[in-house]
């Protein structure tokens, strides 16, 4: 995976940014950061585009900067100039995708049929843009057309907002969603730059989708551990299901046989995509017991304990079943 898609990978939300007026650019970075999405598309739809970019890279360098609605390879030249490591088109036009791989920069065109993904596909394009997204169909119509192309990942962009990202972000083969709703022109121009932070941290945890899964408790040995999952059996119902190293009491409580990590147990959170939750988590400073991973056949992160416990619980993050 090419370095710039793995970054927007990890991030999983692109802000899809309109700015008329170029003083407001630099403090619209700074409240993306605040608001835990260090990433931007500076959409050439205003004469400001150019400059906006050129002042962010210059100013909010740890910024993911791109270049958005890019309709010309002339275009390209100016973004790529000003600072952007990204381009992203609302169409598939091979002029500008060919002026970007010869620049070496990432370009991700947009799509919306087999056809455009073929078209693509020919150029060496490997991650494409599904726009409109939730006009064309939403995630299900993606699923669909992706079924005949295994090796290409998506972007959708297109009607997205704080309520359906989640279910673009349970796709396995979603890179990063492109929304606007966090960084609406109106709230730029107000210099609502607060609001913009708040909106962008709810963004951040909608896509995350983070839950409690199920709780472990920690036993002395097997007989301990058969006679508290018993016991819940007997209060509430739960049935018991009897594994190698634990019992489950229904799906939310795991009895162990013996003392794992954990002073009291542990804690498990499931989210949408475990490789994004640790990226986010590690940009905090936190850090996880890589001896505890687990991985699918296809190296997928399905599981992984933080290293610090908290409250006398072992957290680790878990995996939901991927789309």
């Amino acid at each position: 995976m090419h370095a710039i898609i793995e970054e927007m990978k990890k991030i999983g939300i692109i802000p899809v940014i309109k700015i008329d007026d170029v003083e407001k650019a630099v403090p619209l970075a700074r409240a993306l950061i605040a608001g835990e999405i260090p990433c931007a598309e500076i959409t050439f739809r205003t004469a400001q585009a150019e400059e906006s970019i050129r002042r962010i890279n210059k100013e909010v360098p740890e910024i993911l900067l791109g270049a958005g609605t890019v309709l010309t390879a002339e275009q390209v030249d100016k973004a790529v100039d000003a600072g952007a490591k990204f381009i992203v088109t609302p169409g598939l036009n091979p002029k500008v995708v060919l002026r970007c791989m010869e620049k070496g920069v990432t370009v991700t065109p947009g799509c919306s049929t087999p056809t455009d993904i073929e078209k693509a596909l020919e150029m060496g394009v490997e991650t494409v843009k599904i726009f409109p997204a939730e006009q064309l169909g939403g995630i299900e119509y993606i699923k669909t057309i992706a079924a005949p192309y295994p090796a290409l990942t998506f972007i959708p962009s297109g009607g997205i907002n704080a309520q359906t990202i989640n279910r673009y972000a349970a796709f396995d083969r979603t890179i990063a969603c492109g929304g606007s709703w966090m960084v609406n022109p109106d709230m730029i121009n107000a210099g609502d730059f607060d609001k913009i932070t708040a909106l962008s941290r709810e963004a951040v945890f909608n896509l995350m989708c983070f839950e409690v899964v199920h709780i472990g408790i920690n036993m002395e040995n097997e007989t301990a551990a058969l006679k508290t999952a018993n016991q819940l059996s007997s209060i509430f119902g739960f049935p018991n299901r009897i594994g190698t190293s634990s019992i489950f009491c229904g799906n939310g409580i795991e009895v162990m046989n013996s003392p794992y990590l954990g002073k009291n147990g542990h804690i498990a959170i499931g989210t949408n995509s475990v490789f994004r939750a640790m990226a986010y988590f590690e940009r905090h400073g936190m850090e996880f017991n890589h001896e505890s991973k687990k991985t699918d056949a296809k190296g997928n992160v399905l599981a992984i304990y933080f290293k610090e416990e908290i409250g006398g619980f072992a957290f680790h993050l878990l995996q939901k079943k991927l789309g």
